[in-house]
């Protein structure tokens, strides 16, 4: 029984179990799809009460590492994605919902998988703030630009206020004193519920593509292996013998692989339909392959 209750409290166990519910008891989530927004803002509220606004200053020397990490995210991420997708992607709301991919800020574990491997919290930390920061402005313009404006500025930048701006204000009041601490002792249970509930909505509203329109799930698919295990494992290479601060490219590492997940079910649902988000839930999965192979190599030391 013990042992039972200990693999249903594991993050990665919860996840998993998300997608089956999802792929098995997916018309459920018709039920709790409007509710989406709120549970990514819950779940960015308690993410980012992990940061300290206090890291980032003095800005000056901060500034470098959020160029960094925007750079790695937006720039070589998120190229690799649209070039591809432009390519390969004919449906329209399919190539929306990769445009929302693209549009995405790094994944909120970028910080909690620095810690696992070993990686440079600090650099994480700061990184984190200033793509999530930078994300306001170029999200709706990197969505504007690739869907020809079929939706207007306003409802994105709104959705960038909802799901970001909000969320990190909030986060800074459960940073009080008096509350934190049993912030701290719920933040991890509620992060992984929140995840799991966004993931078996993105999963259950469209299952159906993982079990027959098998043409769109190679080609998602296969898109985000690469810009995920693929860029991962060439700036491993590459940087094996030209970086000597192997925390740092740790950290850096995961700026270039891992996109929010939270953020482009929500997003794609909201703004574009349950088609659009097709993309998103098959990037759940692979996020969640890619997060459990590092995990993996960490654990047998291979990194």
């Amino acid at each position: 029984m013990s042992s039972m209750l200990k693999l249903l409290s594991n993050r990665n166990s919860i996840l998993i179990f998300s997608v089956i519910m999802g792929l098995t008891a997916g018309d459920l989530a018709h039920y709790i799809k409007g509710y989406t927004i709120f549970i990514l803002g819950l779940v960015m509220t308690f993410s980012t009460t992990g940061i300290d606004i206090r890291s980032v200053f003095p800005f000056k020397n901060s500034l470098k590492i959020m160029l960094s990490a925007i750079t790695l995210n937006y720039l070589i991420n998120t190229a690799v994605i649209m070039i591809l997708s432009l390519i390969f992607i004919e449906d329209k709301f399919l190539l929306y919902g990769m445009v929302v991919i693209g549009a995405s800020p790094p994944g909120i574990a970028v910080i909690p998988f620095s810690l696992i491997l070993k990686g440079d919290m600090t650099y994480s930390i700061i990184g984190t703030m200033g793509a999530y920061l930078s994300a306001v402005i170029i999200a709706p313009l990197i969505i504007l630009v690739f869907t020809s404006g079929s939706i207007g500025v306003l409802p994105i930048f709104l959705m960038m206020v909802k799901i970001i701006l909000i969320p990190i204000f909030f986060s800074r009041l459960l940073r009080i004193k008096m509350i934190y601490p049993l912030v701290e002792k719920v933040r991890g249970r509620t992060i992984d519920i929140g995840f799991a509930f966004i993931i078996f909505i993105a999963v259950g509203l469209n299952r159906h593509v993982f079990f027959s329109d098998l043409n769109a799930l190679f080609l998602i698919s296969s898109i985000l292996i690469i810009s995920t295990f693929g860029l991962g494992f060439f700036y491993m290479r590459l940087s094996g013998g030209y970086f000597r601060n192997k925390k740092e490219h740790i950290s850096q590492m995961l700026f270039l692989t891992i996109k929010s997940s939270g953020f482009t079910a929500a997003t794609s649902l909201s703004l574009f339909g349950e088609k659009a988000a097709i993309p998103s839930a098959i990037m759940s999965v692979v996020i969640l392959v890619y997060l459990l192979f590092l995990s993996i190599r960490y654990d047998t030391k291979s990194l």
